[in-house]
């Protein structure tokens, strides 16, 4: 079966992968590419400004024109565009999948409550192996609950805008949770000066900025004479190109409904 695929964000790092990697989909085809009003990208062919060559699909900033209940859309773009293109996607019945980070409180909780109105995937990584090492830390942060410190350190390109990273924050959110602690309470985001010892009900995150790293993250369970150490290195934007076209192909079968990527992978 193949879909039609609408790519939110074109001109951008990802939104050009992304159009590269659903031109070479035997089972896509690409039948939008969004940018915001006014941007340069407006009117060229999208196939040019992700460096393939002339695709025949025009850059446009008209979503609503494209949204239908047929089509499926992957968005990386900023939280206030992918929230509007959600709207659109509830008003059209089109499909949509969400990898943008840097939500707001208020954000995420009207797209929580907006996505169910439609098919969604919302998910702070779309990597699939990032998706397996939330589920793996989940289950060692039950084994390890007791004599063990988790720490998180990310690191990303130096033009990445917010810290720490969505995917440190979720995997952050994964041990709260099957520690029974609740992440928003727990949570230290930077540590400066005098803090004093480490308190016991701690989660540690550390985000480094520089270079062209795409993204690192290590999950750290330190404990006395012995430390474990989980790694996920992403070597290009092309995996979270990838599990944004394995969810868009396994998002049009499903119900309405709002759906991560563990649904996605069936874990």
């Amino acid at each position: 079966m193949s879909i039609n695929v609408i790519v939110c964000g074109a001109a951008g790092r990802m939104g050009k992968v992304l159009v590269s990697l659903v031109q070479e989909h035997q089972d896509a085809r690409l039948v939008g590419a969004i940018e915001a009003t006014g941007h340069w990208a407006l009117g060229k062919d999208a196939g040019e400004v992700a460096g393939l060559g002339p695709i025949g699909v025009q850059v446009t900033s008209d979503y609503a024109a494209v949204a239908a209940p047929d089509t499926v859309t992957l968005d990386f773009t900023v939280p206030d565009a992918a929230l509007a293109h959600l709207r659109t996607a509830v008003a059209t019945g089109a499909a949509i999948v969400i990898g943008t980070t840097g939500w707001s409180a208020a954000q995420r909780a009207e797209a929580d409550q907006l996505a169910p109105r439609t098919r969604a995937v919302i998910a702070a990584n779309m990597s699939v192996g990032v998706t397996v090492l939330q589920k793996v830390v989940a289950d060692v942060a039950r084994i390890l609950k007791d004599g063990f410190d988790p720490e998180i350190v990310e690191i990303h390109h130096r033009f990445k805008v917010d810290a720490p990273s969505g995917t440190a924050l979720a995997l952050g959110r994964a041990i709260a949770a099957a520690q029974g602690k609740d992440f928003d309470k727990t949570a230290k985001l930077s540590r400066e000066g005098i803090t004093g010892a480490r308190t016991d009900d701690e989660i540690g995150i550390v985000a480094l900025r520089g270079g062209d790293v795409i993204g690192d993250h290590t999950v750290v369970f330190a404990g006395f004479a012995e430390r474990l150490e989980l790694t996920h290195r992403a070597q290009s934007r092309e995996c979270l190109a990838r599990g944004a076209v394995r969810a868009a192909l396994w998002l049009l079968g499903q119900k309405p409904g709002l759906y991560a990527m563990k649904d996605v992978l069936g874990l």
